[in-house]
């Protein structure tokens, strides 16, 4: 008689089902066997006994079943270690619920193999079947015409139970959405359809202002934090270097000369200090309707100037698209009204170009392309699977819920913004989708497009490209254990699958995005793999975790205005301003979804700490110690400098960037 020793490592102490425990071998297989997991520890063991060795151990299979009809307990199981009757340590990573819904789960070893190089029989079957599998609780969904699809699932319900939030993350997701607005005292205002008065009246709701919170309501007004917002605020992607105006916004040397220092707008553009932000995706939208009211949104045209004291201020701002008498540019030496309404207008525009493009699309509707992607090709065994895992974790209940609270037809968008739902998901959204491109995806060719290597004081930039170069350093020290030749590359049928997957599904075919359609060497896909690793975690990061922060004053974030853009000079008084800011309710309300989406969980891992341990090979674990050590002396980088900075720049410390798009 033979003893295999099982160590249990799980979340759930106890559990109402019955699991049962099966060994399957290179000789024989075990018998199914009771696995004991009643314990008050979440690490504890249990004996399984064989007649004789199965030999080599190749898998475990898990049976779960019911103790009591109609009741039903579901088990996390982290993993399983199997000391063999040779005294061989086996790791099987699980970390999934198991239940007796889905009665049978197969676990291999942690050793990760490509699909060419599988040589034994009953593991190419597991291969094969794991994914049978996973296509069918993981199918693609057509969110709407030209856009990405998303996952087949009308409710997070509906998700297998190894995407599932933990118990500790649902129950602080349901909680969270009722207890906002109670925290933040603003409930006896819910249903206030007036006007804001004045900025004091404003100021009396922010009770417990943080003080980064606090420095936004100071500073609003202020041109050079205006500027400061477009290089390291929610938005940092849409400034780029302009060394020819549009044809489209004739500024004159005559209207910035006085910003300029007396200088002209040639020979600034000449030497690199003019910039441009261009909102033209919001042109021609005709506003939503909000408490039986009409909305307005711009199109704005925003240039702006690096000063020789190295602030990046606005110099001028042309509300719509097409110039015209009705459409005049603003200039900081107008009446202090004219240019502060303008200025609105555009941080107006500011919160749909960065919520709708570069929060919702580039972050989580990309995050769940590369999700779906690779649970559908990538089995368990695949070293890309155990590497981006972790950075897939609660990506499609979080979206779910998102695609529920806020463009669903009376979602937030619909009740709440200048766009609303329907032309944000039927117009806007396709029209960024068109847009999108690889290299824009891709940090540092994006720095180089956007001319901007060399604008001073550029935070976003100067993070992102130390984390873009610590998380490609440890992809390619990953990847290339198991990738050392092209052929390699060429011949890893469920990797080729995978990114022909995200070209089709994710960016539609588009070849003119330059999304590879297929992979031929390593670096090839050590670029992808960087790309997305750091889109699901520092980019989602720069552009979310801030966003009480810098919406919680609302001027500063407006997600509506009520009147249209000004058509001339001169008429703008403090009364304009108030009657053009979103009502008390839109107020309130945005600020609870801001709030609720800033909020981190107690069930959250830092970029580089992973709950699942999915690799066990000396060289694989070392590239891991590897990477968070990199990360640790980036975030000791970024705290020196940030001593020094008023505000810092927090959004990309490491410490503070998730590994996945969870919230």
């Amino acid at each position: 008689m033979c003893e295999y020793t099982v160590e249990i490592h799980n979340s759930t102490a106890l559990t109402l089902e019955t699991i049962y425990i099966r060994l399957i071998g290179s000789v024989c297989d075990s018998k199914p066997q009771v696995l004991h997991t009643f314990s008050l520890s979440p690490v504890h063991t249990s004996t399984v006994y064989c007649e004789e060795s199965v030999g080599t151990l190749l898998l475990v299979e898990l049976e779960a079943k019911p103790c009591f009809e109609h009741f039903l307990k579901e088990w996390y199981c982290d993993k399983l270690v199997v000391t063999t009757p040779e005294k061989e340590e086996v790791h099987f990573p699980c970390y999934q619920w198991l239940d007796s819904k889905k009665p049978l789960v197969y676990l291999r070893n942690d050793k990760a193999t490509l699909v060419q190089k599988e040589t034994n029989t009953a593991l190419r079957f597991q291969r094969r079947q794991e994914l049978k599998e996973r296509q069918q609780n993981f199918k693609w969904h057509k969110y709407g015409p030209g856009l990405p699809y998303v996952i087949y699932a009308d409710s997070a319900s509906d998700l297998a139970n190894e995407v599932k939030f933990s118990f500790t993350k649902n129950i602080e997701m349901q909680y969270n959405a009722v207890r906002v607005l109670v925290e933040l005292e603003l409930e006896s205002l819910m249903a206030c359809s007036e006007s804001w008065h004045n900025f004091e009246q404003l100021h009396s709701i922010l009770r417990y202002p943080k003080p980064r919170i606090d420095y936004v309501q100071k500073h609003w007004k202020e041109d050079d934090f205006f500027g400061y917002q477009i290089l390291n605020g929610l938005n940092p992607m849409l400034i780029e270097r302009c060394s020819e105006l549009p044809k489209h916004f004739p500024v004159t040397d005559d209207m910035v000369k006085s910003s300029l220092g007396g200088s002209c707008l040639k020979k600034e553009m000449q030497n690199g200090n003019i910039f441009l932000c261009d909102y033209k995706r919001l042109n021609m939208f005709e506003g939503n309707t909000i408490n039986r009211k009409k909305q307005y949104l711009a199109a704005p045209l925003c240039l702006l100037f690096s000063t020789p004291d190295k602030k990046l201020i606005p110099i001028a701002i042309q509300l719509s698209q097409q110039p015209s008498e009705q459409n005049p540019i603003f200039l900081p030496t107008d009446s202090h009204w004219d240019w502060l309404l303008a200025k609105i207008f555009v941080r107006n525009a500011e919160f749909h170009d960065h919520e709708l493009n570069f929060h919702l699309l580039r972050t989580h509707l990309l995050a769940e392309v590369f999700t779906v992607a690779t649970l559908r090709n990538l089995p368990s065994a695949h070293p890309l699977y155990k590497l981006l895992k972790p950075h897939t974790r609660y990506t499609l209940q979080i979206n779910i819920m998102a695609r529920k609270l806020l463009i669903a037809p009376k979602g937030i968008f619909d009740k709440y913004t200048s766009i609303g739902q329907e032309d944000a998901v039927k117009t806007f959204l396709p029209k960024a989708v068109d847009s999108l491109t690889y290299s824009s995806l891709c940090l540092p060719e994006n720095i180089k497009e956007r001319g901007l290597e060399k604008i001073p004081n550029y935070y976003y930039r100067d993070d992102g490209l130390r984390l873009w170069n610590i998380i490609q350093k440890f992809v390619e020290g990953l990847l290339k254990c198991y990738y050392q030749s092209r052929d390699d590359v060429e011949k890893d049928s469920e990797l080729q699958k995978w990114i022909s997957d995200i070209f089709k599904y994710g960016f539609l075919g588009n070849e003119k995005s330059g999304i590879p359609q297929s992979f031929s060497n390593v670096e090839e896909v050590v670029k992808f793999v960087t790309m997305v690793i750091f889109t699901v975690s520092a980019q989602h990061a720069a552009v979310n975790n801030g966003q009480f922060e810098f919406g919680s004053w609302m001027p500063n974030l407006p997600t509506s205005l009520r009147l249209p853009p000004p058509q001339k000079k001169g008429v703008v008084t403090e009364e304009t301003i108030f009657k053009t800011l979103p009502d008390v309710t839109t107020t309130i309300h945005g600020m609870a979804v801001l709030c609720l989406l800033s909020m981190k969980s107690s069930d959250h891992y830092p970029l580089g700490q992973y709950k699942e341990e999915l690799f066990s090979e000396e060289v694989q674990c070392r590239r891991i110690t590897e990477f968070r050590e990199d990360l640790k002396r980036l975030e000791a980088d970024i705290e020196n400098r940030n001593k020094s900075l008023d505000p810092p720049y927090i959004y990309l410390q490491p410490a503070f960037v998730d590994n996945s798009v969870a919230l």
